[in-house]
This record gives C-alpha cells, sequence and structure tokens, in this order.
C-alpha cells in the first residue's frame, strides 16, 4: 500500500429511477468521476408490461402506454447526460426494459464499472428503505464497489476530506480500505482517515465488570489488544500521507459504527459487506446492512468476489 497510487476511477454506473435520492446519487457519482476524469453511464431499468390487475380495474390506460413511459424516460435521461457532460465530463445512457437489480448489474459487467452508485430510498417511500429493495440486491450482487446515498439534505455531495473504515481485520475490510484509496485519489491536505474496531463482548461483561474479579481486566486487554492491531494499517496509511485516527470500541458495532461516523463528521463510510461473518449472502440482518439504512453519511461496500 506505501508508496504506490491507486489506479484511476474510470466508469461509474449510475442506477436512476429519476427519484430525489437518484439525483443524489448522480450529484455524488459526478463529485467522484471530476478529479478521476471518469465517464458516467446512467441506468434506468423500465418496468415489464403492466399485468393484469395491476393496476385499478376503474383506470383505462392508452394502448401506447409503455411506449409513452419509454420516451419520457428517453427525454429524461437525455437532460440528466446533458447536465453531466456540461460538467465537462464524458456520458451516456442505458435503458432496457427489465427487472432492476439484474438489468444494473448486468450493465456494471457490460461496462466494466469502477464503481456503481445508486440511492437508498428510490420511490418506494419507506424509511428503512434497503430491506427487500432494489438498493439491497445490488449490494449483494454487485462485482464492484457500490456507493449508497441517501437522498437527506445531510449527505449532499461535498470534498470527501474524512472517511471512516471500520475494520474487523478481515480480508473484506482491507479490501475496502484499498478500495476507498482508489476513490480518493492522491491525499489531499486535511484529508483523515479513521479507522475503527468496534468489538462486541458477552452481555454480562459490562455490566457485570464490577462484580467479576477479572472482568475489568478483560475488558482493558480486549480495548488494548484491538488498538494494537490498528496500527499496522493505520501506519501504512499514514505513510501514503494521509492523517489517521485510531478508535477501539466496544459495543454493537452497527450502532457504534454510525455513532462515531456522527462523531468524527464522516463524509464517507468505506467497508466489506460481510467480513468474518462465512455468509454467502453476507449482507442481511449484517452490520453493512444495518450501517448502509442508518448512517449519516453515504456507504461505500465492497463484496469479495470468489475466483
Amino acid at each position: 500500500m506505501a508508496g504506490t497510487s491507486p489506479d484511476p476511477i474510470r466508469t461509474i454506473l449510475v442506477a436512476t429511477d429519476f427519484s430525489d435520492a437518484s439525483r443524489a446519487a448522480l450529484e455524488w457519482a459526478v463529485s467522484i468521476a471530476e478529479p478521476h476524469g471518469a465517464r458516467i453511464v446512467l441506468g434506468h431499468a423500465m418496468s415489464p408490461a403492466l399485468r393484469p390487475g395491476s393496476v385499478p380495474p376503474f383506470l383505462v390506460l392508452p394502448p401506447d402506454y409503455h411506449e409513452q413511459v419509454r420516451e419520457a424516460c428517453l427525454r429524461e435521461l437525455d437532460d440528466l447526460v446533458s447536465g453531466v457532460r456540461s460538467r465537462g465530463l464524458e456520458a451516456e445512457y442505458q435503458l432496457e426494459t427489465g427487472v432492476p437489480a439484474p438489468t444494473v448489474l448486468g450493465w456494471a459487467t457490460k461496462c466494466e464499472a469502477d464503481l456503481l452508485v445508486s440511492g437508498t430510498r428510490g420511490l418506494t417511500g419507506f424509511k428503512h428503505v434497503l430491506l427487500g429493495s432494489t438498493a439491497e440486491q445490488l449490494v449483494r450482487g454487485a462485482a464492484c464497489p457500490m456507493l449508497t446515498v441517501r437522498p437527506d439534505g445531510a449527505v449532499r455531495p461535498r470534498e470527501v476530506r474524512t472517511v471512516l473504515i471500520p475494520t474487523d481485520f478481515s480480508e473484506d475490510a482491507a479490501l475496502a480500505t484499498e478500495t476507498a484509496l482508489r476513490v480518493l485519489g492522491e491525499p489531499r491536505p486535511g484529508q483523515r482517515i479513521v479507522l475503527l474496531h468496534a468489538y462486541h463482548l458477552p452481555v454480562e461483561f459490562t455490566p457485570l465488570a464490577g462484580r467479576i474479579p477479572i472482568g475489568p481486566a478483560l475488558i482493558a486487554e480486549a480495548c488494548d489488544e484491538a488498538r494494537t492491531r490498528l496500527e499496522p494499517t493505520a501506519e501504512l496509511l499514514r505513510g501514503r500521507g494521509f492523517e489517521v485516527d485510531t478508535i477501539a470500541r466496544e459495543g454493537y458495532p452497527p450502532s457504534v459504527i454510525t455513532e462515531e461516523a456522527q462523531t468524527a463528521h464522516a463524509d464517507l463510510i468505506a467497508m466489506g459487506t460481510h467480513g468474518r461473518s462465512g455468509l454467502k449472502h453476507a449482507l442481511i440482518g449484517s452490520t453493512a446492512e444495518r450501517v448502509v439504512q442508518h448512517a449519516p453519511c453515504p456507504v461505500l461496500t465492497v463484496r469479495r468476489v470468489s475466483a
């Protein structure tokens, strides 16, 4: 890691459904693309033809309804592409009819995307938006890193100065660190990386620590060991020119990560999708899923793809 320059981001695929969340995702994609000179590919998957019973019986759609929708999508995509090109970036779009997640994943492979960007809410209107949604399916299936963006005003595009990287010392966490460096590019003055390890002790340890003779020693030992294990990565990052802070903290990992992101005023969280869980479909109920749902900033998730 030390002394090497990461490969630039060359192609960013942005999945859009024309919602506020998708527009926020596009703005983040453009902010990342600009320093890399990357091209933007916008993709929208149109819903297949409406099935009988999927609309109220009293609503009569014109026979050319699907074609009208297609024309509207094309106009919207043209406008979005024009806006990206006005920023000096190369841009194009993809429009197909199909199920969103597999269609988008197919585009990601076809255009050799270095990064996939998507909003987390879209048009569903649910508060906790990832469970069962297209975004979750994309995070699960993307062979490339994925950035998920909520449409909240608090996560409007800004210079990425502070990146929080939760680590469980797994290969996935190391890959997330490498990917974050690739997105950041060459370090700039004031950029900071916060390495965080959240460890979870048995429920009895903390409330009973004062009543178990060995309790306080075990808690202190766990914290010291975590801090020690964070240092090698921290030194490598410092060698690359980044300011680095390390934090070891006991607690439920998703809560610790989101709290520390708020405390650090993180502009980005970068993490692996399953770490030490060993689950093939690792996002269900996992730390990554919960962080994406509740994070105060965009989340860059990286999935290790088996050979």
